[in-house]
């Protein structure tokens, strides 16, 4: 098991009982005792965990907690970088796309430059920056307007009333968390109605999310598991969230990281 994976199973396990004691991992997942409290320096380090003597408690962010885009922007980089790639592969040229706002879809953006003759709709001004480029003339993006969130996702009743009347072949989501029960959630009220709205007007819904979003929580569900046609995750994700994935949403992508691109912010 790589670095990155154990790092998940212990993160996924410190979510779901609330804490973890080095000795239990250590006969867990058979490492050494001084293996474990690597991982838990790098959990801790990204500040999903909290060392405690003898092992680590969870940190779990308020249902309302919005970290900004820049905040946002440093964390999971090779995850994103590798998700990006492999879901640029499900766009084909000539086709109308939606993109939401996030530094996972954003990422993904930058990753169409070779695809020709897009039409791409975003209530993101970062992935409207990114996809502007002279060099693609054939390529119209479409900006939603609306009101800027922290995120600085563009949301409100301007945005959902741009999107109503769009028809798009594939719109590609990005979350704050996912669980089984919750679904696909984000921590602004307003964010999830308009990411309903741009869900609505695609007749296929791809979720791209790292593995680090699994087991969180925000305050409103965009969509349920099981409306999602795609998942497109990262090789850290833990076997039970590859399960119950697998049985709830159309296909499941899982895009692999080389060891040497991982990061540890």
């Amino acid at each position: 098991m790589l670095a990155r994976q154990r790092q998940a199973v212990i993160l996924e396990q410190a979510r779901r009982t609330g804490a973890v004691r080095v000795s239990e991992l250590v006969l867990k997942l058979g490492v050494s005792d001084m293996t474990i409290r690597r991982d838990l320096d790098v959990l801790a380090g990204r500040g999903l965990v909290e060392k405690v003597y003898g092992g680590a408690t969870a940190i779990v962010g308020k249902s309302t907690d919005e970290p900004g885009f820049e905040a946002k922007s440093g964390r999971q980089r090779a995850q994103k970088e590798a998700i990006a790639r492999l879901a640029a592969g499900l766009v084909r040229p000539g086709t109308a796309i939606g993109i939401s706002a996030g530094t996972t879809t954003w990422t993904f953006a930058r990753a169409l430059d070779q695809v020709p003759g897009l039409t791409i709709v975003t209530n993101s001004i970062q992935v409207a920056d990114v996809l502007r480029d002279p060099a693609q003339p054939d390529r119209t993006v479409v900006l939603t307007g609306g009101v800027r969130t922290p995120s600085d996702a563009l949301v409100g009743a301007v945005a959902v009333h741009s999107l109503r009347r769009l028809h798009l072949d594939l719109v590609f989501l990005g979350v704050h968390g996912m669980a089984e029960g919750a679904g696909f959630t984000t921590p602004n009220l307003e964010e999830a109605e308009t990411n309903r709205a741009l869900v609505e007007a695609g007749r296929s819904l791809v979720v791209l999310a790292d593995h680090t979003k699994w087991g969180i929580v925000g305050i409103s569900t965009i969509v349920d598991l099981d409306e999602a046609d795609v998942v497109v995750s990262d090789d850290g994700l833990p076997e039970v969230a590859r399960e119950t994935l697998r049985e709830q949403v159309g296909e499941l992508m899982v895009a692999c990281v080389p060891e040497d691109e991982t990061e540890e912010s």
